[in-house]
């Protein structure tokens, strides 16, 4: 994905846990981040405290949406799926991608990965891999602070 490039719809979950949500439910609500993940991803599992802090932090201002993205057979199993977002506090909703439907709409290859869309919907930052997490945080915060000043 391309910066600015809309926010590509919701479809294709093999599963949704901890509920469901549909890109016209984020869209021109609040901003979002989409953050990709996997069962097997050391990396993934490191940052998620610092996602889930992002989650809590920025609840009332900021849609958080996981996608479960496999990557190997092992990755398909729903009930560790389950089992590791419980174990890692993963209470926001999660998109199961077991058949990389949105995985190839983002056109992502990468976990984990971060995608922050503003409240139009429009991709405003993307980055890949473990580290980076203040930089992750500036940009959703730039994106907020943008929404802040256009109210």
């Amino acid at each position: 994905m391309k910066l600015r490039e809309p926010m590509p719809e919701l479809n294709g979950a093999t599963e949704w846990l901890n509920g469901q949500v549909t890109r016209a439910q984020l869209v021109g609500d609040k901003p979002s981040l989409i953050h990709f993940w996997s069962i097997s991803c050391h990396l993934c599992k490191e940052a998620m405290p610092q996602v889930n802090q992002f989650r809590d932090d920025y609840k009332d201002k900021l849609n958080v949406i996981a996608v479960h993205m496999p990557r190997s057979e092992d990755d398909l199993n729903l009930d560790e799926i389950k089992r590791v977002a419980v174990e890692h506090g993963i209470s926001q909703p999660i998109f199961v991608d077991s058949e990389h439907k949105l995985t190839e709409a983002f056109e992502n290859q990468y976990v984990p990965a971060y995608y922050v869309f503003d409240k139009e919907g429009k991709l405003r930052h993307f980055q890949a891999g473990g580290s980076g997490m203040k930089m992750l945080e500036k940009r959703v915060n730039r994106v907020l602070d943008e929404l802040e000043k256009s109210e």
